[in-house]
């Protein structure tokens, strides 16, 4: 009997130690989590939706799903195509998504009161470049004229909206308005077009408080239409032409319906085009949620930007839950190449970028120019002070959660240091657009002010 007490108390004794070992143990893994998050990194909502549409540059959600980062990272993410842009913001806002692929646009937009008012925020920019500018078969052969060629016979890229003015000019000389696709008002893709028309003299049409359709003293009619019905409104006469993200221009050259004139490499080398987005509330109560998102979505754009994985990458963006598009068509950007017209592809290794380049950091400075096209094209309808273009990006976008999910992909071997940039949010100034105007996002006045058409402030 008192062997066997002894043999309780011994067991006991053992028992407590372990546990106690354990605990500290326990406490010592806790710590260093803490001295890299600042908090018990515990994933506060791990069962997430994510919204995305069908376009090339949703793929670091479908990477980050595919190759296991999600589950890496503690979380179970469901990512749901959704049927346009509006439906993507409302969703998100009313909590039906948690977080979801947008347009840079969009967050700004809600932040400034441009259609829906809402706070959202952006932690990561999910991609550079990406974009086209594509016109029907029609409207080509009456640009092509206009084009300078090489030494070859073959077209010199870029093509500037000069070659199409006078295309635009014997519409309205026939009473024929020239009609031209954009994705959504806030949406790069409106002011890139905008953009590449203003630069040749080609007015594009203007915002007010009173006329949200942005056609007041338009000589191209701009209008919105879903990324995936593009080829199909081009085909059948709708409009004229249309500025969209991948696959849908070069699914134009493939379907033997339109010449993609342009990219948007050329109008803004290397600029941003979509972001991943999140409600404020959402972030505020989930900060390692968001922070464990912003990982895995870093991983999956550096996985992405190893041209090795290009091929796997279309593969996966090709299945029907994600882009559904052939491969053929998806490989033509995604692997380097843009074909132009029929059988006229070039190299553009830099056409899709999801990495380098800092391409994933949430820049202050990328926001603040959309905040200046936004002015630019009367959407926000008063003159503002540069201050305020500085104060209302820091509420929208986030580098703090970017820097936190970086600092801890470096602690973790996931990425090298060098990857983080070392920067107060702003990029140099630059003058790598089609029409070599310089842009200063930390003096937004005088840039709004160095064009000649659009608001003056």
């Amino acid at each position: 009997m008192k062997n066997t007490v002894n043999n309780v108390l011994l067991y006991l004794i053992a028992l407590a130690f372990l546990s106690a070992c354990g605990e500290k143990d326990k406490k010592a893994s806790t710590t260093t989590t803490e001295e890299l998050t600042g908090s018990a990194f515990e994933i506060e909502k791990p069962q997430l939706t994510f919204g995305f549409i069908k376009l090339t540059d949703m793929a670091p959600l479908a990477i980050a799903k595919e190759k296991g980062f999600f589950e890496e990272e503690g979380l179970f993410v469901s990512v749901e195509a959704q049927s346009n842009w509006k439906n993507v913001l409302d969703r998100v806002i009313d909590g039906q998504l948690d977080g979801s692929h947008m347009l840079a646009g969009q967050p700004i937009a809600a932040g400034v009161g441009f259609g829906r008012r809402a706070k959202l925020v952006t932690p990561f920019s999910m991609d550079l470049n990406g974009n086209g500018i594509t016109v029907s078969n029609d409207v080509w052969a009456k640009m092509k004229p206009n084009v300078p060629l090489d030494d070859n016979g073959k077209t010199i890229h870029p093509i500037k909206a000069d070659a199409l003015k006078p295309v635009v000019a014997e519409y309205k000389n026939s009473g024929k308005p020239f009609k031209m696709g954009m994705v959504f008002p806030v949406s790069t893709h409106n002011y890139e077009i905008r953009y590449w028309l203003a630069a040749a003299g080609i007015h594009p049409g203007m915002y007010t408080a009173d006329n949200v359709q942005g056609q007041i003293d338009a000589e191209v009619l701009l209008s919105v239409t879903p990324p995936p019905q593009m080829p199909a409104t081009l085909e059948s006469g709708t409009i004229y032409g249309y500025c969209v993200g991948e696959p849908w221009n070069q699914q134009a050259v493939f379907k033997g319906i339109g010449v993609p004139v342009v990219t948007n490499y050329d109008i803004w080398k290397n600029n941003p085009e979509k972001v991943f987005v999140m409600t404020k509330k959402f972030v505020d109560e989930n900060p390692n949620t968001a922070v464990a998102v912003t990982k895995a979505l870093i991983r999956a754009g550096k996985w992405l930007d190893n041209p090795n994985n290009r091929k796997e990458a279309v593969k996966i963006l090709s299945m029907s839950q994600y882009v559904g598009a052939p491969e053929e068509v998806l490989a033509n950007s995604m692997t380097g190449t843009f074909e132009f017209e029929k059988g006229d592809k070039r190299s553009m290794p830099d056409f899709n970028v999801f990495y380098k380049y800092n391409a994933t950091y949430p820049f202050y400075s990328d926001g603040i120019w959309f905040l200046t096209q936004m002015r630019r094209w009367g959407q926000i309808s008063e003159a503002k002070p540069a201050a305020w273009y500085k104060e209302t990006i820091k509420e929208i976008y986030r580098p703090d959660v970017w820097r936190k999910a970086a600092d801890l992909l470096v602690a973790e071997g996931k990425i090298p240091k060098q990857d983080i940039p070392d920067t107060d949010g702003y990029k140099p100034a630059t003058t790598d657009f089609i029409d070599g105007t310089l842009y200063d996002a930390k003096d937004p006045i005088g840039y709004i002010n160095s064009f000649s058409i659009g608001n003056k402030d």
